[in-house]
């Protein structure tokens, strides 16, 4: 049991730093309100078990091709400019009007795409999970594997739940100016990360 509750802390861990889904689901969830904050990282969970299972059927070196990176770069750094900047078209916050246009699809499919397209995602999972594997596999067998993955996903959840409530609690209790404030904020560090994708395939195109 301890050795799960320290996969499901792995998780939450790998999931807290600072990224393209966390700026968005704080955006989305001061925009729009919780549900639509979770589908973003419900999307973004969907698209790192995609990694998962790609790393343990032994796949993953597909997507580290010069080639695959470059259109993953290009493709992710228009994902995260367009998002970012899709949070400036407003300017005032008009919650209702917002929560009623908004579609639950479009949260979760640009949470997947925003994880997918994204080689660092690709990098970090080939880093993290399989050393996991690795290691696990030397000590257990298939059943603990699969359970000790779980607890990975149980961390990713329980953050995704955590930040979509803050960003919805920001929504009821913060003044509007300030709500603007954080969703510009969260809107520029999309363009920049955006940007830096974006650099990021000029240089496996060019150098």
């Amino acid at each position: 049991m301890n050795i799960f509750i320290s996969y499901i802390l792995l998780g939450i861990s790998l999931a807290a730093p600072i990224g393209p889904v966390n700026a968005a689901q704080l955006e989305k969830g001061i925009k729009h309100g919780f549900f639509h904050a979770w589908l973003i990282g419900l999307g973004a969970m969907a698209a790192d078990a995609i990694f998962m299972l790609l790393i343990y059927f032994g796949l993953a070196h597909f997507l580290d091709t010069p080639f695959a990176k470059t259109f993953l770069w290009l493709f992710g750094g228009f994902i995260l400019i367009y998002t970012g900047v899709e949070s400036f078209k407003k300017k005032k916050l008009s919650i209702s009007e917002k929560r009623s246009l908004e579609s639950h699809a479009k949260s979760f499919y640009s949470g997947f795409f925003m994880t997918f397209s994204n080689p660092i995602s690709i990098l970090f999972w080939l880093g993290i999970y399989g050393s996991i594997l690795a290691k696990t596999a030397e000590q257990y067998g298939t059943l603990e594997l699969l359970l000790y993955s779980s607890g990975i996903f149980i961390g990713l959840m329980i953050w995704d739940v955590a930040l979509a409530s803050l960003s919805s609690i920001f929504q009821k209790f913060l003044h509007e100016g300030i709500l603007m404030l954080i969703s510009r904020l969260a809107g520029i560090c999309l363009i920049l990360f955006g940007i830096y994708f974006e650099w990021q395939a000029i240089k496996e195109l060019f150098f």
